[in-house]
């Protein structure tokens, strides 16, 4: 059986959906990992509106989440231009960013121009 939970909600950049394993980058060294690893299919949480860090790995992504920032940062802007939907201003709700790390993940347009985070679990 299979659950999913909201834990955020932020502003949606691209009003389509994503699905894949969320990873919390936080430094260059997480970029360097998943490029090494595959970043195809994955979605990355970074606290940082920072395009430069995920530069590398931004095109091969299924999405962003990103704690800070808004429509007009320039992760938004650049993930528009690769259809990659991203949640920016994203509020986690009572979770500590390392606890979603390596989660199956579910980015999700709301209404309006809001969208969800939301973590799928197997029972």
């Amino acid at each position: 059986m299979v659950s999913m939970k909201k834990v955020g909600e932020g502003l949606i950049t691209l009003r389509c959906a994503a699905e894949g394993e969320l990873r919390v980058v936080s430094s260059p060294k997480d970029v360097i990992e998943l490029w090494k690893e595959g970043a195809e299919g994955k979605i990355v949480l970074v606290e940082d509106a920072g395009v430069t860090t995920l530069g590398p790995i931004l095109p091969k992504l299924a999405g962003v989440v990103c704690t800070s920032g808004g429509a007009g940062s320039h992760l938004a802007i650049v993930s528009r231009e690769f259809s990659i939907p991203a949640l920016m201003g994203t509020r986690i709700d009572g979770l500590r960013l390392e606890d979603l790390n390596r989660k199956k993940a579910i980015i999700r347009p709301c209404d309006g121009t809001s969208g969800e985070l939301l973590i799928v679990y197997q029972k």
